[in-house]
């Protein structure tokens, strides 16, 4: 039965509005998500898993149960490129395993020093274990094959009307707050009136405009092709560009072609292609079309606004990437990490509704920052034309293949190695942030470093073989002790006070990374402030927490 009161209603069953579904059920807020699709996606879509969003993952308890998931533990996670599957290798860019990941990770430092590497599983294998662990939690409702009709927001409630696709029933709902995370064809967008901005229509020989997706199964893939396995296959040639990511590393794929002049999406069919994916591979296998579609490359857009009221938007409803980089469905993630702390202390009375400014005025640049990456990514690889001769077996042919694999090696270090952008991400200026006068280290895609400078990651370190730092923070607010105190009474009486929950933890060994005898963590692993006293401690959780200060 669907209440007809809830404090957030979520449209979007995507990784962004399930996600937040978990964010506000482990805090105790009831919320209920609609979407119009009849379940978690079937596609693959999305394949790369951020180190820092498997950071989240851990936070949330079920990161090595998604590691478990997709390609086999010992399956490599390379990236390579060839001029067909098949034929000449040009270039490859070695990854660990997910099993070598598990290992590696607790012997990293400098920009990988993380709780968490990246991981390559697909969407559709990562939204059902976000489905699966939002619906076991107390007050969530999940509820896919519902679509959003319209919302009012009165300025004191949001009325949502809602449809069952299967019947036509019609239910209304009202929530405190409403989230389309609703894609890219957002209806929330468009009925708050806000729009894409940025770059679109970008014609490239390769990763802009038309696209076709392919999710095909071809078990005797690796019998043909005489190359190790890989993650991440792109082919080079005149004839048929592609990039295809290895989905369950037995024989399913994610194949993605740019569509050649004359190749008429409306009339495309299974022939067509497996057509294709043969083309890309060089061989002519047995392939099985488990569904085709075409979507646009291209993509750098970013919403003029997230929020409006009572409503907010994130995920694909407020960017739109191409994929390059694998930013936009981690964006999309930490939209609604940003988003869910915040409206979980507003309804709860721990903040200021005020508070709630902050996630347009932290997400939006980080959206323009991420999406300014993709498009950068997808130049480097777009706008690289194969000679006419590279798959020739002739002097002439070698030296195109030498060209072409030079030019990928470089790419695919630049693409897949980017630890500044996965951990790299800042809220400077933000009003959630309490500046200590330091400058962070410059931005830069392939290098990070760890800094305390409230506004962005804390920085990490290993406690013992298996404990992570951050497996020692609270799952809300954190203050972090590096000097003789080991107690932060202020911080624990002002905690009491505005009634959050607040973990203490004395770790002297972090005295050099961070720089202060105390820094405090917010909900969603961020250096919020810090310094070498906390008598003022108070006054800082008031400024983070957007109450007003106590008149003198």
């Amino acid at each position: 039965m669907l209440p007809d009161q809830v404090p957030v209603v979520i449209i979007g069953g995507g990784p962004c509005g399930l996600m937040l579904a978990n964010e506000l059920g482990r805090r105790g807020i009831r919320a209920v998500l609609f979407d119009d699709k009849p379940s978690t996606a079937f596609n693959p879509q999305a394949n790369a898993t951020q180190a820092r969003t498997m950071e989240h993952f851990r936070r949330l308890g079920f990161a090595s149960e998604i590691r478990d998931l997709g390609l086999p533990s010992d399956f490599p996670t390379d990236i390579a490129y060839f001029t067909r599957y098949s034929k000449y290798e040009l270039a490859r860019f070695s990854l660990p395993s997910a099993a070598e990941a598990k290992k590696r990770i607790h012997s990293l430092s400098g920009s990988w020093s993380a709780a968490e590497l990246p991981h390559r599983v697909s969407q559709k294998f990562v939204e059902q274990v976000l489905r699966e662990h939002a619906q076991k939690l107390p007050g969530i409702s999940i509820n896919y094959g519902w679509r959003m009709k319209a919302f009012t927001d009165t300025g004191s409630k949001v009325v949502i009307d809602v449809e069952c696709l299967e019947n036509g029933r019609r239910h209304r709902i009202e929530a405190d707050y409403m989230v389309g995370a609703d894609g890219p064809r957002s209806r929330t967008r468009e009925q708050l009136g806000f729009h894409y901005t940025g770059e679109t229509g970008v014609k490239r020989d390769f990763m802009g405009g038309r696209m076709y997706a392919v999710y095909a199964r071809a078990p005797e893939f690796y019998k043909v092709v005489p190359h190790a396995p890989a993650w991440m296959n792109v082919c080079v040639n005149p004839q048929r560009r592609a990039f295809m990511a290895t989905v369950d590393g037995k024989g399913e794929f994610a194949f993605h072609t740019q569509l050649k002049e004359g190749e008429d999406e409306r009339t495309l069919t299974d022939d067509d292609a497996r057509r294709m994916f043969r083309e890309g591979v060089g061989a002519d296998i047995p392939v099985e079309v488990l569904s085709h579609c075409t979507w646009t490359a291209g993509h750098a857009l970013v919403s003029n606004g997230m929020q409006k009221g009572r409503v907010f938007i994130g995920g694909d409803a407020a960017h739109l990437f191409t994929p390059t980089g694998g930013l936009g469905y981690n964006t999309a993630v930490e939209d609604a990490v940003n988003l869910g702390w915040k409206l979980a202390a507003v309804l709860k009375g721990q903040a200021h509704p005020t508070l709630l400014d902050t996630y347009e005025a932290e997400r939006k640049p980080l959206a323009i920052r991420n999406t300014g990456y993709a498009r950068s990514f997808a130049d480097s690889l777009g706008l690289f034309v194969p000679a006419p001769e590279i798959e020739d077996d002739s002097p002439a042919g070698e030296a195109a293949r030498k060209v072409a694999g030079e030019h990928m090696n470089a790419h695919g270090r630049a693409e897949f190695n980017i630890p500044g952008i996965t951990f790299g991400g800042r809220y400077d200026g933000s009003c959630a942030i309490i500046s200590d006068g330091t400058t962070p280290p410059p931005d830069s895609a392939n290098s990070y470093t760890a800094t305390a400078c409230p506004g962005g990651r804390p920085p990490h370190l290993w406690l013992d073989e298996n404990r992570s730092l951050y497996d020692a923070f609270g799952f809300e607010w954190t203050v972090l002790c590096t000097g003789a105190d080991t107690a932060a009474l202020p911080f624990v009486e002002a905690a009491r006070k505005h009634d959050i929950d607040l973990t203490v933890i004395h770790v002297p060994q972090a005295h050099n990374l961070y720089e202060a005898d105390y820094a405090l963590i917010r909900p969603d692993q961020i250096v919020a402030w810090r310094g070498d006293t906390c008598a003022n401690a108070d006054a800082v959780l008031r400024t983070l927490l957007h109450k007003s200060l106590p008149q003198k």
